[in-house]
């Protein structure tokens, strides 16, 4: 009696570790199909380069005074946005799509809002790309990243092609700025002026 006891108990707990796993195996199958991972979930990055980092994803836009440009604009990483001549305005629309993209990735756009830091929060907006991904924009100009720009600060793709600009705080192109005409001293009078200089 006692064994047949023992055995009904070995075959009780069996069976429960059986449905335990069993319930563990479905949980988790049915997790894996109704919610996606979230790399499996994310858009592919823009761009390919292993030193791209995510910061053109990041929401935040801040102005930062670069030596030769004076005021840009940067994402909340540092790094330097630019717009695209070939783009438009009014209305905001990007002409940077395949390989364009990749090599100058899109600035996209949050899910909730941006901050905007020394940015007029008024001229920040979005557009919708042909792929169904929200792009940030200033004054209607659409905002990308260049991919060799590999630290924050970076102005690599300035001038670019002569199309492609540092944005300035207010959308518009960030231009070099003319060096500060050196300080000359005063030029000695003339021997023969009787020293007044004239």
């Amino acid at each position: 009696m006692y064994m047949t006891k023992r055995a009904g108990l070995l075959t009780a707990s069996a069976a429960a570790v059986l449905a335990l796993a069993t319930a563990c195996g479905s949980s988790g199958s049915s997790g894996k199909s109704s919610s996606p991972s979230p790399a499996a979930s994310m858009p592919p990055a823009a761009s390919s380069s292993p030193s791209s980092s995510p910061s053109h994803t990041l929401a935040d836009l801040q102005v930062t005074t670069n030596a030769k440009l004076g005021q840009i604009v940067t994402d909340g990483a540092g790094h330097t946005l630019y717009r695209f001549d070939k783009d438009s305005a009014n209305p905001s629309m990007s002409n940077c799509t395949g390989s364009c993209a990749t090599l100058w990735p899109p600035a996209m756009a949050p899910s909730g809002a941006v901050t905007a830091n020394g940015v007029n929060a008024s001229l920040v907006g979005t557009l919708t790309r042909a792929d169904g991904t929200k792009q940030l924009t200033l004054n209607g100009w659409p905002l990308y990243r260049y991919s060799p720009d590999t630290a924050p600060g970076d102005t690599n793709g300035q001038g670019v092609m002569g199309l492609w600009f540092a944005s300035t705080p207010t959308g518009g192109k960030a231009m070099a700025q003319a060096p500060a005409a050196p300080s000359t001293p005063a030029k000695p009078s003339s021997p023969s002026g009787g020293g007044y200089g004239y």
